[in-house]
Formats: C-alpha cells, sequence, structure tokens
C-alpha cells in the first residue's frame, strides 16, 4: 500500500513544469525538426522514441490514459488500465510503441494541438482536487488506490523515476528535475 505520495499541489505543479519543458521543446519547430531523429532517453520499457514528435505521441497517450484513470478514479470506478494484464512490463511495453505509432500517424500539427489540450485537461483534472479530496481513501480495488494521491502518483510516475516528472527523464534534463525540486 502506498502511504508516502506528493501533495496535491505539487504533484499539479511538477506535471505543469513537465508538460511545459517538453512544449518548450516543440513549440516553434518546423515539423521537419519534430519528426528528425532526436536522441530521447529510454525508458524502463525500453526506446521507442526516435524524434520530437514521438516524444510528444508518448507523453500524450500516458495523459490521456491518465486523465481517464482519475476521471474513474473520482466517479468511483476503476479504470481498464489498473488491471492485471495491462499492469505488466509486456503490456506497457506494446502501449508505448502504439501511442507512438498512432502519432505518427497524424498530422504533426494535429499531434500538438491534442497534446495541448489533454495537458490542459489533465491540469484540470488535478486542479479538481484540495488536500483532503486528495488524500481520502477511494473505494477502488486496486492496492495503490488507497487515495487520489496515490493513484495519481503511481500511474503518473515513470518506474523508478522522481513522481510526476515523464517529458523531463525522457529528455535526459535531471538539471531541470533537481532545481524544480527546490522549489
Amino acid at each position: 500500500m502506498m502511504t508516502d505520495f506528493l501533495p496535491m499541489r505539487e504533484a499539479r505543479r511538477r506535471t505543469e513544469a513537465d508538460r511545459r519543458l517538453l512544449a518548450s521543446r516543440v513549440e516553434n519547430r518546423p515539423e521537419r525538426e519534430l519528426v528528425a531523429p532526436y536522441r530521447v532517453e529510454g525508458g524502463p520499457l525500453g526506446d521507442f522514441c526516435d524524434s520530437l514528435r514521438d516524444l510528444v505521441a508518448h507523453v500524450l497517450m500516458w495523459d490521456e490514459i491518465n486523465l481517464a484513470v482519475l476521471t474513474e478514479a473520482r466517479l468511483g470506478r476503476a479504470h481498464w488500465s489498473l488491471d492485471g494484464p495491462w499492469e505488466t512490463p509486456s503490456s506497457g511495453r506494446a502501449l508505448n510503441l502504439a501511442g507512438v505509432m498512432a502519432g505518427r500517424e497524424l498530422p504533426v500539427d494535429l499531434l500538438l494541438h491534442r497534446f495541448g489540450v489533454v495537458r490542459d485537461a489533465l491540469v484540470d483534472e488535478l486542479s479538481r482536487y484540495d488536500e483532503d479530496r486528495w488524500t481520502a481513501p477511494l473505494a477502488l480495488s486496486h492496492p495503490r488506490a488507497t487515495s487520489t494521491g496515490a493513484l495519481a502518483q503511481y500511474v503518473m510516475s515513470i518506474p523508478n523515476g522522481g513522481p510526476y516528472w515523464h517529458a523531463a527523464i525522457h529528455l535526459g534534463e535531471q538539471a531541470v528535475m533537481n532545481e524544480q525540486e527546490l522549489v
């Protein structure tokens, strides 16, 4: 059972900072630069991003899933991604690859638009909670669903990575993460 998790304000702040970092890497870049080879750090499930567009698609896919997890939990339901068969490294790898491949099928401008809309919706969802609701017990049948905060940190953190940092980890921005940890 997860009992040690970040306060809601810190979770939201890190999520916003992380997505701003990715947005700053892609804004005002021409499409040819976004689809060009770009060094992206591999995550615990492997390397699957070959460009900034791939990284946007990857982070976007997980943000969409996390938004759904939080929304469903707020409504008292468990999201499909919390079922055992989806909680395996092989399923995670398959979802990562599928998300990146789906992003490659979209025009870059639509992918970036979707990234912005989903980012805003995720931050809005995190903003719905005060600290009491963040820490209140949840009635879901998942060992990580002890509270909204515990569940959010579980689903929105890369294994063995700092909580709520996603794009920063893939971009190799340890300095940004360390600086943000001090704020």
